[in-house]
């Protein structure tokens, strides 16, 4: 008489489906930047029978694509532009990072440039001991700047953005519907 044996077997599938609690545990992000992503076309789930966001296992890369790009210093749009010169939306692959990250680094440059340019003003300003807001030459009189727009307008005088950076700018429109 042989024995039998039963053998139960469990295969993750590539193609099996991540809720958005999952993809954003995973991620390491919040769902609300995921829902935030697909809204701005940076990620494309689908919708389960009950409504529930789902998302395939290779928007990881995606997502982790996302958030490199951004701790690099790009805006969302800028991001969206370098996905949308992927075939059919794919998921970057390491040959497509090393593409559009090499063209992103005279963007580096340039704000590593501006950076440096800050601090040496910063520097100058600590280091002549005034700590007075009458010769300070950061210091803006009757907020006579604010009218110039938001931001620290002195600190950033003399400081243009760089060619490659308003080559990356790229209007997007939201989608109403």
């Amino acid at each position: 008489m042989a024995a039998m044996l039963e053998v139960e077997v469990h295969l993750k599938s590539s193609t099996a489906l991540l809720t958005i609690g999952q993809l954003a545990q995973r991620a390491g992000v919040a769902t609300s930047a995921l829902r935030f992503y697909e809204a701005e076309g940076l990620l494309a789930g689908s919708r389960s029978s009950g409504g529930h966001r789902q998302y395939p296992r290779h928007a990881l890369r995606r997502v982790a694509f996302i958030r490199a790009a951004q701790n690099v210093g790009l805006t969302l749009p800028q991001i969206k532009a370098a996905l949308a010169t992927l075939p059919d939306g794919r998921t970057p692959t390491k040959a497509d990072w090393t593409r559009l990250s090499a063209s992103w680094a005279p963007l580096l440059d340039a704000r590593i440039a501006a950076l440096q340019q800050l601090r040496e003003r910063l520097t100058g300003c600590i280091g002549c001991g005034c700590l007075s807001l009458k010769a300070c030459a950061l210091y803006n009189s009757q907020d006579v700047k604010g009218n110039e727009g938001p931001g620290a307008r002195l600190l950033d005088a003399g400081v243009e953005t760089p060619p490659q950076m308003r080559a990356l700018t790229v209007k997007v429109t939201s989608n109403p519907h």
